[in-house]
């Protein structure tokens, strides 16, 4: 997992807990692999919404696609990064 300091890490929950679009993501994700459309269902969000917020959490190394490749399909999944900021978050 990347080493971060503290204020690196506090900008990250910062960041989480400004969108509770990525946080619900964040959370859906908690202990799946999923596709952004099961991602929206199990959220009530838009799948849009919860595409932007992957890019996001993404740029973030929050989460992965395991299968960049893909047009259709994409499989995403929390970092270790991610699941530890879930935990923190869940605090």
């Amino acid at each position: 997992m990347e080493k971060l300091n503290e204020d690196e890490m506090w900008a990250i929950i910062g960041f989480i807990k400004v969108s509770q679009t990525r946080y619900a993501t964040l959370k859906a994700l908690e202990d799946n692999f999923l596709i952004p459309s099961e991602i929206a269902k199990k959220t009530n969000i838009r799948v849009t919404q919860i595409s932007n917020s992957l890019h996001d959490l993404k740029e973030k190394n929050l989460v992965e696609c395991k299968n960049e490749e893909a047009s259709k399909g994409r499989i995403y999944q929390n970092t270790e990064l991610g699941s530890a900021v879930l935990k923190i978050l869940e605090k």
